[in-house]
């Protein structure tokens, strides 16, 4: 099926004058943002527009019932050819899908999916900063769009792309605090799924991490608080020995595609790696005897984030200094060096974006 799409180009682009290289994280916006809506059972009205507020009724079912979900990818320069490229992106088209399973939204289409990134990037190539770190970082999202108070899955749907230049989403390495009473996930529940609602949760106990001095909560499973999970918005990494470890992936834990990519370029390195569960016991023994080297977290917005320090039960932890490590910084900049296309992508990972014609 084609999807017809329309574009309306902004009169007044907000780029002139903007520094690129001293943005806070996702509080600036390119000039356009994609908008697709989904009513009588099919995807319609694809357009690109200006960025700019929305206007709701306040019975939208998203508010009150929380169907809404979301993606996270990043855009950059090519260093090749100079050519805006996605990373991944049809990763996060599955990923998405899964999760709008999971809330009982209606799939996305690839083409809606990808055009609607690919013309929104191409004519926002400007806003791509080009530092170290940097990218142009994109939020596809689909959420609930009925007017109506009642608890059923809505009929009608909107889903929008945005964009926002960014820098390095943790500048320094963190300090993580080990959950103790609260949880992200329980097993049957969303918590494999990009929804809000799991952001909305961890909230709380992240701030009650900071007031204590720490960056982001290291989870437990909710059944025993005995199994790593995840680390704030992050899948979470242990070197310990030789091998490189990290909790499998399931209905609680993220497949995050940063995870996914960072176990295929370790194993590619000759890295040893285990996908298997890591108990807060193990942890303990493995920080006691010396045998664990680093920790760190993945994601599209954090890249790899050094783990400084981490917290259990009322005590500090501090990890070897960051230039003593030897898996964590190799990792990342290969990682940095696939989405920049600084090297040959033998992974088949980059998607470069033609430029528009017409397009004014």
């Amino acid at each position: 099926m084609e999807y017809p799409f329309e574009i309306q180009m902004t009169k007044n682009s907000r780029l002139e004058g903007l520094d690129l290289s001293s943005l806070p994280f996702g509080r600036t916006f390119s000039d356009h943002m994609f908008v697709a809506d989904y009513k009588d059972g099919k995807w319609q009205d694809c357009k690109i527009v200006p960025y700019g507020p929305i206007s709701f009724n306040p019975g939208l079912m998203a508010l009150h019932y929380g169907q809404s979900i979301f993606e996270g990818m990043k855009a950059n320069v090519s260093k090749t050819t100079g050519e805006p490229v996605l990373f991944r992106a049809d990763k996060h088209f599955q990923r998405i899908n899964k999760s709008a399973e999971r809330l009982a939204m209606p799939q996305v289409p690839e083409e809606v999916f990808m055009k609607g990134l690919e013309t929104l990037v191409s004519i926002d190539k400007g806003w791509i900063p080009n530092y170290e770190g940097s990218a142009l970082y994109l939020r596809p999202f689909l959420f609930a769009t009925d007017e109506f108070l009642g608890v059923r899955p809505s009929d009608t749907y909107r889903f929008m792309i945005l964009a926002c230049p960014v820098g390095p989403y943790y500048p320094k390495p963190v300090r993580i605090l080990v959950a103790q009473k609260y949880v992200r996930a329980f097993p049957g529940g969303v918590g494999f799924a990009k929804a809000a609602g799991n952001y909305a949760a961890s909230l709380k106990p992240a701030k009650i991490a900071k007031s204590e001095g720490y960056d982001q909560i290291l989870w437990l499973d909710g059944q025993e608080f005995k199994y790593l999970q995840e680390c704030g918005t992050m899948n979470i990494f242990a070197v310990i020995g030789d091998t490189v470890v990290t909790p499998p992936t399931g209905d609680t834990i993220l497949d995050g595609v940063t995870r996914d990519s960072s176990i295929q370029l370790l194993k590619a390195m000759g890295k040893k790696v285990e996908e298997r569960p890591i108990s807060i016991n193990e942890l303990l023994q493995a920080q006691a005897d010396g045998s664990l080297k680093e920790m760190f977290g993945t994601g599209t917005a954090a890249v790899v984030s050094h783990v400084e320090t981490w917290a259990y039960q009322g005590t500090d932890y501090p990890l070897p200094a960051i230039e003593d490590r030897v898996v964590g910084p190799v990792l990342k900049k290969t990682l940095e060096d696939y989405k920049n296309n600084a090297i040959e992508d033998t992974m088949g990972w980059i998607k470069p974006v033609k430029e528009l014609v017409n397009v004014k």
